[in-house]
């Protein structure tokens, strides 16, 4: 069974690197989700929203990526996954971590996890550039 992963960070980022990952990987739009919390949004109808989301996937294993530690899209992803022994959270969320979780979705749920930490933070890197 393939892990399914929610995108829930502050708008527009999650619906943003969502379609950064469909560009990469046109093949993922059924397995990567996205909410975007806005900000007027209370953060209990954005937990409401999450679990309208996810709801019709049942127990489907679930990672989720946010943005901001201790922001309030981090705050509403853990009360999420307090609520379901299938999900895992990590933040810091950034293109080269969704880029791996899509190409190992199909992994057990922890191995998952471990693989996107690491592409997350070897996709963080400086660049020595020269000019000719």
């Amino acid at each position: 069974m393939s892990t399914r992963i929610l995108l829930l960070a502050h708008a527009p980022l999650a619906h943003a690197l969502r379609e950064c990952a469909l560009h990469v990987m046109a093949d993922c739009g059924d397995s990567v989700l996205a909410l975007d919390v806005l900000p007027h949004d209370r953060p209990e109808d954005s937990l409401a929203q999450a679990l309208q989301l996810l709801q019709p996937l049942g127990q489907t294993p679930t990672l989720v990526l946010t943005d901001v530690f201790g922001a309030t899209p981090c705050n509403i992803a853990q009360r999420l996954v307090q609520q379901c022994p299938q999900m895992r959270l990590i933040t810091g969320v950034n293109l080269p971590m969704l880029l791996r979780a899509v190409c190992y979705r199909a992994e057990p749920l922890d191995a998952l996890v471990q693989r996107a930490v690491v592409g997350g933070t070897q996709g963080v890197m400086q660049v020595d550039v020269h000019a000719p």
